[in-house]
This record gives structure tokens, C-alpha cells and sequence, in this order.
């Protein structure tokens, strides 16, 4: 087992220095996660544990709340109608969607209402479990999802802004930090996961630090600063979280249905596309953020891109923190009633 994280290591090592290289934003994210896929593909049993994956969303958690200041707040002030509208767009196309690929019989049963849903993933996972859908194809359609976005955003951002930050990064990972401020960060960190895994918050780990960093820091009494190489570890530990979910089970299961789950996940790429477009023609954001604030990914992964690319940070995260919110409140009874109104939905019942 030892020498199989070795060589896990040591290829998103080489896949993420090659990305770096080439200026490609969020690399150290990518890198492991392909790494990851391409082992979890070839039959690796590696599964990281639950504890490392919450500690890594509890680091991009303290990120995001970095980049929440009284900005952000003046941001979404200035912008309300603009992520109302955003966000109930978003939500209904992909519950159309799932709906009408669901109804066309592409997937089978309710797996495309499930998995269309954008972000909270391990909540739709659960739900669809509890409603009856084969959660395995769930799994494997929303976190396809999650990559394909992860490498369109990183590609469009490498492709708009010239590459990045990410060797400024790389080239910072031992920069001088006070050790007094990264244990309070630290400890922050810790104290609001540790209440949002209590909770039982989808994500409770990230969503918990993002919210405890993110308030004492638009009110001035902390600001959260981790270490560059404590963030390229968690990246990777996320990436391979990701990537380690397509096992080879779940894939088999999943190979006759790849391309219309591909299809399916396009169709959802190219709608938010769309509307980043419109944000970017009507209201003058500009394209890469547009599209970093409206991709139907995960929101740790989009923060790391965003944070590897010179864009504007609160607006993506006041988006993507305020889509997350609405998908946890709004996202499960709407994918409930679409599914029931399918029919030959059974009774739910709590998964264990």
C-alpha cells in the first residue's frame, strides 16, 4: 500500500510540474487528480482518509474566506439581482435537464435528475441513495462533472489570462509566514470544520472554516494565512479525492453510459458558458471570471483556479458560496419533486 502512494506521489508530482510548466492555472490541483484517475482506472484500491480530506477542505476553506472582505459584501450589495438571477437560472436548467434526460430514458431510472444537479455532490450522492437512483452512476456522472470543469476553466483561464499565477505559486511555497498567524489560521480552521462536521453541513469541513475565517476577517479581527506548501498539499489531497472516486467498479458500471453522461455534463458546461456570456456583454465582468463564477463545478476546485489566476476572486466566490447555499436549501426538494414527479419513486429512506 505504501509504495502505491508512492507512485502516486510521484506521478502528480511529474503530471503537475508539466502543468506548471506550461502555465496551466490550478496544476497542482490537476495534476494529482489525473494522476489519481489514471491508477484508480488501472484497478488501485487507494482511498484517502476522511479525516486528511477534511483537514485539505478546511485549508481551501480558509482560502476562500481570504478573499471574503468587506469587497465581497459590497460585491454581492452591488450585484444582488445579478446572482438571483444567476443562481435560479443555473438551478432550473439543470433540473430541466435532468428531467428531460431522465424522461428520454438516457440514464436510467432518476440518476440524471441526481446528477445534473450542480454542486453539493456528496449530498446528491446521499439523496439519490435514499430516493431509490443508483448512486454509483451518480457518483460517476456529478464527479465527472466536477473534473470537466476543473480542465475547461483551467484551460479557458490559461488560454484568456496567459497562464496565470501558477508559477508564481510554485516559486512561493517557502515564502516567509508568520508561524503566529498560521496557527491562528490554523486553529480558526479547525474550530469552524470541526463545527461543521458536528452540524452535518455537505462539505462541513470547508463550508465550517469558509465561514468562521470569512467573518472574522470582514470584520478585521483575523486574516486567515496559510503557507503555499500546506495549500499545494491540500490541493493534491483534493485532486486525488476526486480522482480516486472513478474506481473501476463504478466506471464498468458506468462505460455504456459514459458518452451521454459526457454529453449530458457538456450540455450543462455550454449553458453556463452561456450565461457567462451574457455577464460578460450585458455587464462588462470579464470572460474569465464570468465562467469561473457560473461553471457547474466543485466549489473547492474553482476556488483553486480561481485563486491561480488574476481574475476577481469575490466575485467568483460571492457567486459560487452563494450558489452552493442555494443548492443545499433549494437543490435536494427540487431535485425530490422532479424526481417524484417522474414517478415510481419509492418512499425515502435514510441511508445508514
Amino acid at each position: 500500500m505504501i509504495w502505491r502512494w508512492a507512485v502516486l506521489i510521484a506521478l502528480s508530482a511529474v503530471i503537475a510540474g508539466l502543468l506548471e510548466v506550461v502555465g496551466l492555472p490550478a496544476g497542482l490541483l490537476l495534476g494529482p487528480m489525473v494522476a489519481a484517475v489514471v491508477l484508480a482506472v488501472r484497478g488501485w484500491s487507494l482511498s484517502v482518509p476522511t479525516s486528511a480530506f477534511r483537514g485539505a477542505q478546511a485549508a481551501v476553506g480558509t482560502l476562500i474566506a481570504g478573499s471574503i472582505t468587506t469587497g465581497i459584501v459590497a460585491t454581492v450589495a452591488d450585484h444582488w439581482p445579478v446572482f438571483l438571477m444567476v443562481n435560479f437560472v443555473t438551478l432550473a436548467a439543470s433540473s430541466v435537464l435532468g428531467y428531460l434526460l431522465s424522461r428520454w430514458q438516457v440514464l436510467p431510472g432518476t440518476v440524471a435528475v441526481w446528477g445534473s444537479t450542480p454542486g453539493a455532490a456528496s449530498a446528491m450522492v446521499l439523496m439519490a441513495q435514499a430516493y431509490g437512483a443508483d448512486s454509483r452512476l451518480v457518483a460517476v456522472m456529478t464527479y465527472t462533472r466536477v473534473v470537466s470543469v476543473a480542465v475547461v476553466a483551467s484551460v479557458l483561464a490559461a488560454v484568456m489570462v496567459g497562464g496565470g499565477s501558477g508559477h508564481h505559486v510554485a516559486g512561493t511555497w517557502f515564502a516567509s509566514v508568520d508561524p503566529v498567524v498560521v496557527l491562528r489560521t490554523i486553529a480558526i480552521a479547525g474550530v469552524g470544520a470541526g463545527v461543521g462536521v458536528v452540524l452535518k453541513l455537505p462539505a462541513g469541513a470547508l463550508l465550517g472554516s469558509l465561514v468562521a475565517g470569512a467573518a472574522l476577517n470582514v470584520t478585521g479581527v483575523a486574516q486567515p494565512v496559510l503557507p503555499q506548501w500546506l495549500l499545494a498539499i491540500s490541493y493534491a489531497v483534493v485532486g486525488w479525492r476526486i480522482g480516486l472516486s472513478f474506481t473501476r467498479d463504478t466506471l464498468r458500471v458506468a462505460g455504456k453510459a459514459m458518452p451521454r453522461i459526457l454529453l449530458s455534463v457538456a450540455l450543462l458546461i455550454a449553458f453556463c458558458g452561456g450565461i457567462a456570456a451574457a455577464l460578460t456583454r450585458w455587464w462588462g465582468i470579464d470572460p474569465v471570471t464570468a465562467y469561473l463564477a457560473t461553471s457547474p463545478g466543485g466549489m473547492d476546485s474553482v476556488a483553486i483556479i480561481a485563486a491561480s489566476s488574476p481574475v476577481d476572486v469575490p466575485f467568483v466566490m460571492a457567486l459560487q458560496v452563494l450558489r452552493f447555499l442555494g443548492v443545499l436549501l433549494i437543490g435536494p426538494p427540487l431535485a425530490k419533486f422532479v424526481a417524484t414527479r417522474q414517478g415510481g419513486v419509492p418512499p425515502p429512506v435514510i441511508p445508514t
